[in-house]
């Protein structure tokens, strides 16, 4: 064989390696925008409980004004984040401020009977998982996309094809664990 159809040939395995890998990195990429507006659903589910939550506590507890405001701050933040640490520092700040209004809602046992109060709480228990699962969802994905474009030699082809790390939803350490939404 000549020597220009030897690299020919690889030239050829090297164009469809790196097309191959290429489309890996793309589907892993487009997995974890998905994975992402799974998270996303879920807080915004979240955030539209709060409101409803804040309200019926408001009700029995008008005197925790610091605490509502909070809540609400906290909710903003949220919504108007636009990265993953963004969000994920929001959603430490909202958790704490949660963990605030039921540790209001502790001192009223009028409130613990309320129909409204605990049906909300029963909604916000169950979004609580499935943000839980959400996340951890979107962070294995992340994890499986940062290692295909961190090994060699993808890496190489990585860079080349604009391919960047992506950051994990971590929350902080203070609003590690769920929200207690149960008396």
């Amino acid at each position: 064989m000549s020597t220009g159809i030897i690299l020919s040939i690889v030239g050829g395995l090297l164009a469809v390696y790196a097309i191959s890998l290429y489309n890996r990195m793309r589907t892993t990429l487009n997995k974890v925008d998905n994975a992402w507006s799974g998270v996303d659903v879920e807080l915004k589910r979240r955030y539209d409980l709060i409101p409803n939550l804040v309200e019926t506590v408001k009700g029995y507890a008008t005197h925790e004004k610091g605490t509502f405001e909070a809540v609400t701050r906290a909710r903003s933040m949220g919504i108007e984040a636009k990265s993953v640490p963004e969000q994920a520092a929001a959603e430490g700040f909202l958790t704490q401020a949660l963990r605030s209004v039921f540790a209001v809602a502790e001192a009223y046992p009028q409130l613990q009977a309320n129909q409204s109060f605990l049906q909300l709480q029963e909604e916000l228990g169950q979004t609580e998982g499935r943000i839980a699962f959400a996340r951890q969802y979107y962070n294995d994905i992340v994890l499986r996309f940062n290692n295909l474009i961190q090994v060699f030699p993808n890496v190489l082809l990585a860079g080349m094809f604009g391919f960047e790390k992506r950051d994990f939803f971590e929350i902080d350490e203070g609003s590690r664990g769920p929200v207690k939404v149960e008396f």
